[in-house]
């Protein structure tokens, strides 16, 4: 899909259920959502099982000459006991990047839209069991708070969690196997303050709560608009209750306040908004309905990922 000047192109690592939805949103369970016509569609939230199903997958942006990724996924290698289909995979994702017509080596920019083990996980590879930025001429971009705040030598408390499981515990050595090596590497631009231009049309935002450094990549190129938003948003039932935050938030309220923020200047602006985890269609352009929002219409990409199979891989 081509927005303005910016070529957008999606690679699908993995897709499966990650955990019950009234484990993972226990504020939206608290409402009528499941039996109303506000109910995510098959692609996202499987009844029988009351499984959340989920996309990992990069945004690969072509922009003013330059290959730009939106998160890097899960990775291959990686100790994520927590989530079994996640850890020690053997995955065909640089296969799929060169299907894209990308090969490490093409790639300018890396984008972290938070320090989280399904968005950082292909900064690196595991080369003779040491730990190598996979795309050697990068800059990776990732916000000063989460670099500071997921390191583990300033002891910094953790907030959110899953199934009861902290959320230090849940995401791993993210830190040591994902983040500090390209950073010893000199390869990071940790960046501060509010907001940090990459060209004329992109910009990344500060949208905390979901994690201190949480991120939104704003393109905005001729007349066209969209909003890269991370974990703001997991599933379209956020849509209709943008008040409802997962539990994987580190701070619940300040997530809700960047949510709502974000989603009103996406139904305001006809800004379309790309979340880091939807199957099918992947985004959507949305509108207000009252003080919720509902779907206007789905991307139109020309090549939509298969719907998720709950049966694919085991739960968290």
């Amino acid at each position: 899909m081509t927005l303005g000047e910016v070529e957008i192109t999606r690679v699908l690592e993995w897709a499966g259920p990650i955990a019950p939805m009234s484990v993972l949103f226990p504020d939206l369970d608290q409402h009528p959502w499941r039996e109303s016509d506000e109910r995510p569609g098959p692609q996202f939230w499987h009844r029988a099982t009351d499984d959340y199903l989920a996309a990992v997958q990069t945004w690969v942006l072509r922009s003013e000459g330059k290959v730009v990724l939106v998160d890097t996924g899960v990775g291959n290698n990686k100790e994520r006991s927590y989530m079994p289909a996640w850890t020690h995979r053997d995955g065909d994702f640089l296969d799929q990047l060169a299907a894209a017509g990308v090969r490490p080596e093409d790639v300018d920019l890396v984008i972290n839209t938070h320090a989280h083990a399904d968005h950082v996980g292909w900064n690196t590879r595991l080369v003779d069991r040491t730990w190598v930025p996979t795309f050697p001429n990068a800059t990776y971009l990732i916000a000063e708070p989460d670099f500071t705040y997921w390191n583990p030598r300033n002891n910094i408390p953790k907030r959110g969690s899953v199934n009861g499981v902290s959320a230090h515990l849940a995401n791993g050595s993210l830190f040591e196997d994902s983040i500090d090596p390209v950073h010893r590497a000199g390869q990071t631009l940790l960046w501060t303050g509010t907001t940090h231009r990459i060209d004329r049309n992109l910009t990344l935002e500060l949208a905390p709560g979901h994690t201190p450094g949480s991120t939104v990549v704003r393109l905005g190129s001729g007349t066209d608009r969209a909003l890269f938003v991370g974990d703001l948003v997991h599933t379209p039932a956020q849509f209709t209750h943008p008040w409802c935050d997962t539990c994987l938030s580190e701070d619940q309220a300040a997530a809700t306040r960047s949510r709502t923020r974000i989603l009103e200047e996406a139904a305001d602006r006809r800004a379309l908004v790309l979340p880091a985890h939807f199957p099918g269609h992947g985004a959507a352009e949305i509108t207000r309905s009252g003080s919720a929002f509902a779907v206007r219409r789905w991307a139109p990409f020309t090549d939509v990922s298969p719907e998720v199979d709950p049966a694919a891989a085991p739960s968290a």
